[in-house]
């Protein structure tokens, strides 16, 4: 089975995220999951959700990415470290705090697939080592898929993970996705699919093809039209999200009416 490397991009510089951000939107096994400007930033984020890999600049305000790099050591949980920088005379350094490669700017795609396997090839080193380890003692090592209850999104340039209980419904617009909380309207970079895999199906549920809801956050249901639903939610605005007709039956035999 594929691994999926969840990453952070840290730079100071919005031209070289961007830039970064569409050279790995080509590879099958990163999934961007955030960026920050500093590493002050980055590491908040670090602590709060466990990236596999980090593609981490050098020179930035505050706090150094070599000084990140050497911070994160002293963590439970380390993700891999990618340097790509357009200095060359800190790669000796950047090993001495375990990175797994040093890229210099302006990053080649080809080389960048490079550094993206060695990530790969060094997770599956750790899981074989933990698997005979296990086997050593005469047990499996089990399949542990890590979950948390928070969703990745944009606000005003940064990334914010935003509890699951606090979204009121998910929705595409203008080939966008956003999440809407009870004040604020952000943008992630998922797909509706992605998204209502991620969400926890207990609370919930595809209304449309372009709406997932928090049931939770429903104050009333509507009828509209041909069979067809409106949900009031609680938010500000007192959004209403429709309900399809095909998914109509499925909501009623939910919510018990």
């Amino acid at each position: 089975m594929l691994m999926k490397l969840r990453a952070l991009i840290i730079d100071d510089e919005y031209p070289a995220r961007q830039e970064l951000r569409y050279l790995l939107s080509n590879f099958d096994n990163v999934e961007i999951v955030g960026e920050a400007t500093n590493a002050s930033e980055a590491l908040e984020l670090i602590k709060a959700l466990e990236y596999h890999v980090l593609f981490l600049d050098v020179s930035m305000p505050g706090m150094s990415g070599l000084e990140l790099g050497a911070a994160i050591q002293e963590l439970t949980h380390r993700p891999k470290v990618v340097y790509i920088t357009a200095f060359d005379e800190h790669a000796l350094k950047a090993f001495e705090v375990n990175a797994v490669d040093y890229i210099l700017k302006p990053v080649e795609e080809q080389r960048l697939r490079k550094a993206v396997d060695k990530v790969l090839k060094s997770y599956q080193k750790g899981r074989q080592a933990t698997t005979d380890n296990k086997e050593d003692k005469g047990g499996v090592a089990p399949g542990k898929e890590i979950k948390i209850d928070r969703i990745p999104a944009e606000k005003l340039g940064k990334t914010v993970l935003v509890k699951m209980a606090d979204i009121y419904y998910a929705f595409t617009e203008s080939d966008y996705v956003y999440i809407k909380t009870s004040k604020d309207k952000l943008l992630t970079r998922f797909t509706l699919k992605d998204l209502e895999a991620r969400l926890n199906q207990e609370m919930f549920f595809r209304t449309h093809r372009c709406y997932i809801v928090n049931l939770r956050r429903v104050k009333e249901i509507l009828p509209f039209f041909n069979g067809t639903y409106n949900l009031v939610l609680e938010d500000e605005e007192k959004s209403e999200v429709p309900v399809s007709r095909a998914q109509a039956k499925k909501l009623r035999k939910i919510l018990g009416f």
